[in-house]
C-alpha cells in the first residue's frame, strides 16, 4: 500500500518538475547558458535594469548573429519610400530611401523618433511648422576649396505630428523609433504583432530638445573606452551612438544590461560574440541582447558604426557630460562660431587665408593664392590687416606669397615669405625692413611656413618644402632656430617629420610643439615616425631642443583612414596662457589640454587652416579657412610672445 502511494506521489511530482524544466529551456534564449559560463570565466558582473517592460516584440535579427542589410527584406512604407527595417525588443531602426520628392504623409508619431539625413535633403513639417534638413559629404581639400561633412537630424517626441517630403535629389535617412512601431511591423509582414505598444516607465533626460534641427558634427566626440570615441544622441528611451574605433583597437569582452543594435558604416572589425568572432563590414548589422558577452577587434581601416541602445545608457550620458564640462571650461556653452568675413563677397577678396596673428588691435594674416593643384603665385597673393570691426585691407599685394606671421620688435611683423625662400622683418605697411634668414649651410631655404619667437628674441620656424620647385635646395623638410645672435641652427635631422608645419612654444618657454601635416601617404615622398601626433620637445638654454615625444594624438578623417594614411593636415596652432593647445586640422579645430589630453573640437564648415587669439581681452579665437574668417569666444586668454 505504501509503495503504491509513493508511486502516486513521486511520478506526478517528477512530471511537474520535467514540465517546469522544459518550459525553462524553451523560454530561455539558447545562447544564455554559454553566456553564463563566459560571465563567470571572464569575471564579469551582470546588472539588471529594473522595470523593463515585456514588449512581446520578437526581433527580426538573431541574437549574436551578424547579418547584412541586404538580407533584410525591403519594406515599402509609402509610395517612393523604401526601407530596410530592423528591430530589437524596445527600439526599431530603418534605413529609408526616398525617391525625389517622395512623401511621408502627416502622422501622429506612436513612438519617440530620431531622424538623421545621411544623404540628400528633406523638408519636414513638425506640428505644422516647416524645417529643412540636409546632408553634406566631406570634400578632400585642394588649393581652392574644401568642405567638412554635415548630417542634420531632429528629435521628435511621441505624439508629435510629422510629415516629410524628400528634396529634388531624394534622400537617405536613418530613422530610429522607440517603442517599436507596430504599424511598421505590419507593413514589414510580421505575423503576431502585439496588440499594443508598451513603453518604458523610467526614461533618461534627452541631450537634445525636440523639434530643433541639429548638426551631428556639432556634438563632441566622447571617449567611451581607449580607442573608441562617439557622438552620442540621447532620447528618453533610446540612445544613438555614432562611434569611431581606431585601427587595431581591441575591446575586451564586456557586458551591459542594455540591448544594442550595431550597424557598420565604414571599415570593419571582428566582433567578439560569446566565445567566437564574426567579421563585420559596411552594412553588416547585429543584435546584442542585454548582458550578452561581446567585444571587438578592429581592422586596419578602423571602424565607424551606429550603435543603438535600449534603454538609453546612463553611463554613456555621464561620460558625455564629463566631456562637455571640460570643453565648456574653454569654450562657453552659449558660444557660437561666427562667420566674420566672407571673402567671396567682400572687396578686396580672400582666396586662401593663412597664418593669422594679433598685434596692436589688428589681425594680420596672409592671403595666399593657389590653384586647385596647389600651385602658388606671389603675383596673386597679399598680406592682410583686419580690424575687429570687420573692415580689412591689403598691406602688400603682388610682391610675395607670405605664410606664417608673428609679432616682432617695434610693432613690426616676422614674415615667412614662403615662395621667396626667406624669413623677413616687415612693417605693418608692407615695407621689408631686413632679411633675417634665407640660407642654411650656404644653400637657399625652401619654403619657411610657420614662425614664432622666444622670450630671448630667438626665432623658430618650419620649412616643409611646400614650394613649387621640383628640386629642393635643402636635403629635406626641417625645423630651424635663428638665435638672437643671428646663427641659424637646424634642430632636427632632415625629414624627421614627413611635413613639419605648425610650431608653438609653451607660455613658460620650456616646451616646443611641432605638428605633422601629412604622413604614410602613397602620393607623398616622405614617411616618418611622427604620424598623426603633435610632438613636444624640451627647450635647451641655447634654443636647441631635446627629448622629443608624442604629446597629443590627432583624430583622422574617414577618407584618410580608408587609404591607411596618417594625414591630419595639421596646420596653424594657437596656445592659451594655461597651456591648452588649439590645432587647425582636416577634422576641425582640435583642442588639447596642457597634458595632451583631448578636450573637444570646434566644427568649422571648411578645413580650418590656421587660427590665433585676439581682441582686447585676447579671448576670441580668429579662425581662417580659405575665403573665410570665423571667430568664436572662449573663456581662455591667448598667449603670444610680444618682444
Amino acid at each position: 500500500m505504501k509503495r503504491t502511494l509513493t508511486k502516486k506521489l513521486i511520478f506526478p511530482g517528477l512530471l511537474v518538475l520535467i514540465v517546469i524544466l522544459l518550459a525553462q529551456c524553451i523560454s530561455a534564449p539558447e545562447w544564455q547558458k554559454k553566456n553564463n559560463d563566459l560571465v563567470k570565466q571572464y569575471s564579469l558582473t551582470e546588472r539588471q535594469l529594473a522595470g523593463l517592460p515585456k514588449t512581446n516584440v520578437v526581433s527580426n535579427l538573431q541574437a549574436g548573429k551578424v547579418t547584412t542589410l541586404d538580407s533584410i527584406a525591403n519594406t515599402v512604407l509609402y509610395p517612393g519610400v523604401n526601407a530596410k527595417i530592423y528591430w530589437g525588443t524596445g527600439t526599431m531602426a530603418g534605413i529609408l530611401q526616398l525617391e525625389p520628392n517622395a512623401k511621408i504623409p502627416e502622422e501622429v508619431l506612436p513612438s519617440e523618433q530620431f531622424l538623421f539625413v545621411l544623404e540628400g535633403s528633406v523638408d519636414q513639417a513638425i506640428n505644422g511648422s516647416p524645417i529643412t534638413m540636409i546632408s553634406r559629404k566631406r570634400e578632400e581639400p585642394d588649393g581652392t576649396h574644401s568642405a567638412t561633412p554635415k548630417i542634420d537630424f531632429v528629435y521628435l517626441e511621441k505624439g508629435s505630428k510629422s510629415a516629410i517630403k524628400a528634396g529634388p535629389s531624394g534622400a537617405k535617412l536613418l530613422a530610429v523609433y522607440s517603442p517599436v512601431r507596430l504599424d511598421y511591423l505590419q507593413k514589414a509582414g510580421v505575423k503576431n504583432v502585439p496588440a499594443q505598444s508598451v513603453d518604458l516607465a523610467t526614461t533618461l533626460v534627452p541631450n537634445v530638445k525636440p523639434n530643433l534641427v541639429y548638426d551631428l558634427y556639432e556634438f563632441q566626440l566622447t571617449a567611451l573606452t581607449a580607442g573608441a570615441n562617439s557622438r552620442l544622441v540621447t532620447g528618453k528611451n533610446t540612445q544613438v551612438s555614432f562611434i569611431s574605433m581606431d585601427p587595431g583597437a581591441l575591446f575586451d569582452r564586456h557586458i551591459h544590461p542594455e540591448e544594442q543594435m550595431m550597424l557598420v558604416l565604414r571599415g570593419g572589425c571582428n566582433e567578439i560574440l560569446l566565445d567566437g568572432e564574426q567579421s563585420m563590414a559596411k552594412n553588416n548589422v547585429v543584435l546584442i541582447p542585454g548582458n550578452m558577452v561581446h567585444g571587438a577587434k578592429v581592422g586596419d581601416l578602423g571602424c565607424d558604426a551606429i550603435d543603438i541602445f535600449w534603454p538609453a545608457r546612463a553611463d554613456y550620458a555621464e561620460k558625455e557630460k564629463a566631456r562637455l564640462d571640460a570643453y565648456h571650461v574653454i569654450i562657453p556653452e552659449d558660444a557660437k562660431l561666427d562667420l566674420f568675413i566672407d571673402g567671396t563677397k567682400t572687396k578686396p577678396g580672400l582666396t586662401f587665408s593663412e597664418g593669422p596673428k594679433w598685434m596692436n588691435g589688428k589681425v594680420y594674416f596672409s592671403n595666399m593664392y593657389f590653384d586647385q593643384k596647389w600651385t602658388g603665385s606671389p603675383k596673386k597673393s597679399s598680406t592682410v590687416e583686419l580690424d575687429p570691426n570687420g573692415t580689412y585691407k591689403y598691406i602688400t599685394e603682388g610682391k610675395m606669397q607670405t605664410n606664417g606671421l608673428y609679432p616682432y620688435k617695434n610693432g613690426n611683423l616676422l614674415v615667412c615669405d614662403m615662395l621667396g625662400h626667406r624669413v623677413i622683418e616687415m612693417t605693418t605697411k608692407g615695407q621689408v625692413v631686413k632679411v633675417l634668414a634665407d640660407k642654411y649651410d650656404g644653400k637657399s631655404l625652401d619654403g619657411p611656413n610657420d614662425i614664432i619667437t622666444d622670450a630671448k628674441g630667438g626665432i623658430y620656424f618650419t620649412d616643409p618644402q611646400f614650394t613649387m620647385e621640383a628640386v629642393k635646395f635643402q636635403p629635406g623638410r626641417a625645423v630651424y632656430y635663428l638665435s638672437p645672435a643671428g646663427k641659424l641652427i637646424r634642430l632636427l635631422e632632415p625629414n624627421a617629420f614627413a611635413m613639419p608645419n605648425g610650431v608653438v612654444l609653451s607660455p613658460d618657454g620650456k616646451t616646443l610643439f611641432i605638428n605633422n601635416t601629412y604622413d604614410d601617404e602613397t602620393w607623398y615622398p616622405v614617411k616618418s615616425d611622427k604620424k598623426n601626433y603633435i610632438w613636444a620637445y624640451d627647450v635647451n638654454p641655447d634654443g636647441t631642443i631635446k627629448n622629443g615625444r608624442q604629446f597629443a594624438k590627432l583624430f583622422l578623417t574617414e577618407n584618410v583612414l580608408n587609404r591607411k594614411g596618417k594625414s591630419t593636415s595639421a596646420d596653424g596652432m594657437a596656445i592659451d596662457k594655461l597651456g591648452n593647445l588649439y590645432v587647425g586640422t582636416y577634422y576641425g579645430v582640435q583642442i588639447f589640454n596642457s597634458k595632451g589630453e583631448f578636450v573637444g573640437m570646434i566644427n568649422v564648415p571648411s578645413f580650418p587652416v590656421s587660427l590665433c587669439f585676439g581682441d582686447k581681452d585676447m579671448k576670441t579665437l580668429y579662425i581662417v579657412s580659405y575665403n573665410w574668417v570665423y571667430k568664436i569666444r572662449t573663456n581662455m586668454e591667448g598667449f603670444v610672445q610680444y618682444l
